[in-house]
């Protein structure tokens, strides 16, 4: 599936005359791929985290947020792909609009698959679809090897689930995530509140 089938999805559950994010159609860079993790105080707060594969934003809804801590499993649901523009999106989506809203970019940066045994000549969508990556990240508050992988597949009633883990290496440290609600984007080192108030004074910047 291109880019452009691949965000059907997200572009079904939004109307771009009301809401600031990006419809998509960037084609995809040439260096390192992408990862964004974005707070997303919604009708329950969370972090979305995000990774460029296949010309789009695969994402995932992560309640608790990725943690340097080997120790913590942090339960990963997928959402809807998303476009490659969506890792600089910060804003307030609209009352009434899917996803409504206040988002900060937390985090942002490059990324690159870590080879692995299970998913030898496979590439790194490939080894997606069979449920288990490993990738090392070079953000701006996040480094180091971290794994996905799915232990729910749906069906049956059941929605799709998986784990973002930390990889015990030389980056990883004794703590969680930050507390989403005093966290600063990495892009504007703005706040939620701080972020909601602009929109609610006429001065909010996309």
């Amino acid at each position: 599936m291109n880019g452009d089938d691949a965000l059907t999805t997200y572009r079904g559950k939004r109307h771009f005359d009301r809401t600031g994010e990006p419809r998509g159609g960037r084609a995809p860079a040439e260096d390192a791929p992408h990862f964004v993790v974005q707070i997303h105080d919604a009708s329950t707060l969370h972090f979305d985290f995000r990774l460029e594969v296949d010309g789009v934003l695969k994402s995932w809804s992560v309640p608790k947020g990725p943690s340097a801590d080997p120790h913590d499993k942090r339960l990963a649901m997928p959402t809807e792909d998303h476009p490659l523009e969506y890792r600089e999106f910060e804003g307030v989506i609209p009352a009434g609009e899917y996803g409504a809203g206040t988002v900060i970019v937390w985090d942002e940066g490059s990324y690159r698959p870590l080879p692995g045994r299970r998913n030898r000549g496979r590439t790194f969508g490939e080894a997606l679809e069979h449920g288990h990556v490993s990738f090392w990240l070079d953000g701006s508050k996040l480094h180091g090897g971290y794994a996905l992988t799915r232990f729910r597949s749906g069906g049956a009633g059941e929605r799709e689930a998986w784990l973002l883990v930390k990889e015990n290496d030389e980056r990883a440290e004794e703590h969680g995530a930050p507390d989403a609600r005093r966290a600063r984007s990495v892009l504007s080192g703005r706040t939620l509140g701080r972020v909601a108030e602009e929109a609610a004074e006429g001065g909010e910047r996309r």
